[in-house]
């Protein structure tokens, strides 16, 4: 392809190359995340980590590992820049969202690193554009602190489920409360809203429920408006894993297969809204 005819020298003033041949591997991830315009992007040997944040009570991050990319270098132990992330997905998305089988925007992502721009290669039907994002310094992510060794509660849900009950729940309520028990009602969902108190109950013996492990009475309240941005990586997912520590801090999940069929995970933090008294 057209792409590969970058001179070498070109080619060699990069600290970071990261090539697909198909944009929307990447693209499709990003929108699962973008719900502000700026995204922080640490790369490593191992692929890009890309977190996006609110207000200190919300994160979300995307991992795309490096086997993703048909062609993935780094020249450093960690790259990392910000970039605006909606400029980003408009330049992965400037040849029109095709869907048509066999009609692939191909992509060369380089970077030069600390003060040169995120340079996109755009190729498409043997036509190549060429796109320059202005980069800025990173900025230090919240670290949330949440470890699998504070987990006290956790299910995996096929994510055709948890669709169907925010589907069904009333959402003008200004929470989210979620309920996990060793014994009944085991996972619940619960909102507060106009037309009045609704919850949502699984079985831990559904066949929407891949794992249940709760170890003890949990219920804790997360405000909806910040839960809404992950409805993005709930609709692209096909499970999700949520997740709550001692402190009632939220974790939520996403794998998501690409066009491809490959594996990429999206997850999101939440801090609980209010203590709730166990009842």
């Amino acid at each position: 392809m057209p792409l590969s005819t970058q001179s070498q020298a070109d080619i060699d003033q990069y600290i970071l190359i990261a090539s697909l041949d198909n944009a929307r591997n990447l693209s499709n991830i990003l929108k699962a995340i973008s719900f502000k315009d700026h995204a922080i992007f640490n790369a490593t040997q191992n692929g890009l980590k890309v977190t996006v944040e609110d207000s200190k009570c919300l994160q979300a991050n995307a991992f795309i590992q490096a086997d993703i990319f048909q062609e993935y270098t780094i020249k450093e132990d960690t790259v990392g820049f910000q970039v605006n992330l909606t400029v980003l997905l408009d330049c992965l998305t400037i040849f029109g969202a095709s869907t048509t089988p066999g009609v692939c925007t191909a992509l060369r992502m380089c970077y030069n690193g600390y003060g040169y721009p995120l340079t996109l290669f755009l190729e498409e039907g043997g036509v190549v554009t060429v796109c320059k994002i202005n980069t800025q310094e990173p900025e230090e992510p919240i670290d949330f602190d949440f470890c699998s060794t504070n987990v006290t509660n956790k299910v995996i849900l096929q994510s055709e489920s948890l669709k169907e009950a925010f589907s069904e729940l009333d959402m003008t309520s200004e929470v989210l409360q979620i309920t996990m028990s060793p014994s009944h009602p085991y996972f619940r969902l619960s909102t507060f809203g106009n037309s009045g108190n609704a919850h949502y109950d699984y079985p831990k013996d559904s066949d929407m429920m891949e794992l249940f492990q709760c170890t003890k009475l949990q219920t804790n309240r997360y405000k909806i408006s910040l839960l809404k941005p992950s409805t993005k990586a709930l609709a692209l997912s096909c499970k999700v894993s949520v997740r709550t520590d001692s402190r009632g801090f939220l974790s939520l999940q996403y794998l998501v297969r690409n066009d491809d069929g490959q594996i990429c995970f999206v997850e999101y933090y939440c801090c609980p809204d209010e203590e709730v008294g166990e009842e």
